[in-house]
């Protein structure tokens, strides 16, 4: 008995131990191997990137009531994680990222590691399988002389992550590799390529598979539940919102139309109800054509049973 009682004491010291190592240590860094590129800055690539940092960066980092992206609190954040705040991504060179490199930031991007070698947890997208082409626009336009990303003095919050954010980030999460083959832009001819690029993307499988913690970011299709929905994702009251099942079974888009469905990802528009809640927003920056192509995408899937219930707060 005394055995089993010391054997005990010594787990939970090192436990503890272990804990506190953690806790204390915060978040993981990790080397920075930077590679020789500079953006592009093409007119055709600065619009380009307006219309994919408004689709993907600014929902996280728009301050709204003064529309610039400046950061903010991310109270869609699992509490969980902690509080959680964006930061200020405008040409400032103090608080935003006007001292960054064209390589650094293509790092950060692509494997979620910032300069200093810190790594930042999946509540920040990585833009993993986005084409090389797409990667360069979206820096070309924060390198742009675009008003939205001018130079914005507003100082920033530091996140104050919670331990289980710490030790996920040293047991689960882990950097992105960076690409070693180019990754071309999809055949805009076909259709469900198109889509299937959009889909996958602007983070789409992510809140819309099964869960966060399962989302496979390499491979999306290798995500549990891809596309099923009953993900709980919080809107800014904190209030739990489950995504919808956007596969073709019955349970989800199977008997969606297709105009509908470009309607409701296009302007919430629904008949008789809201089709979208915080927190998404209508996707306005899509063409008809674009949203039409995420839905043929989405008619290729393998359907998923999971019906997902609607719930509307006041």
């Amino acid at each position: 008995m005394k055995k089993l009682f010391l054997a005990l004491s010594i787990v939970l010291l090192l436990l503890a131990g272990f804990a506190g190592y953690i806790n204390y240590q915060g978040i993981p860094s990790y080397e920075v191997k930077l590679t020789d590129y500079h953006a592009s800055m093409t007119p055709e690539a600065i619009e380009r990137g307006k219309k994919l940092t408004l689709m993907l960066c600014a929902g996280c980092h728009m301050d709204r009531p003064t529309g610039k992206l400046i950061g903010t609190q991310m109270l869609d954040a699992p509490p969980e994680f902690g509080k959680i705040y964006s930061r200020n991504i405008t040409q400032d060179k103090e608080h935003g990222i006007g001292d960054w490199t064209d390589a650094e930031l293509l790092y950060l991007l692509r494997t979620g590691v910032k300069r200093d070698g810190q790594y930042i947890p999946p509540y920040m997208a990585k833009l993993t399988v986005m084409a090389d082409q797409d990667v360069d626009a979206i820096i070309s336009f924060l390198r742009s002389d675009d008003l939205l990303v001018a130079a914005d003095p507003s100082p920033g919050h530091d996140s104050e992550v919670a331990f289980l954010t710490k030790l996920l980030s040293h047991l689960a999460w882990k950097p992105m590799p960076m690409p070693t083959q180019e990754i071309p832009m999809p055949d805009s001819t076909n259709e469900v390529q198109l889509g299937k690029y959009l889909a996958q993307n602007l983070e789409c499988f992510s809140c819309h598979s099964a869960d966060f913690k399962t989302n496979n970011y390499l491979n999306p299709e290798k995500s549990d539940g891809y596309f099923g929905g009953g993900n709980a994702t919080l809107n800014q009251k904190g209030q739990v919102i489950r995504t919808a099942n956007l596969t073709p079974h019955e349970t989800g888009l199977g008997d969606w139309t297709q105009e509908k469905f470009v309607k409701a990802l296009r302007f919430g528009l629904k008949p008789g109800e809201h089709a979208l809640r915080p927190p998404m927003y209508p996707y306005t920056h899509l063409t008809d054509g674009e949203a039409a192509a995420i839905f043929k995408y989405l008619q290729t899937i393998d359907p998923i049973d999971n019906k997902v219930d609607r719930v509307f707060y006041d």
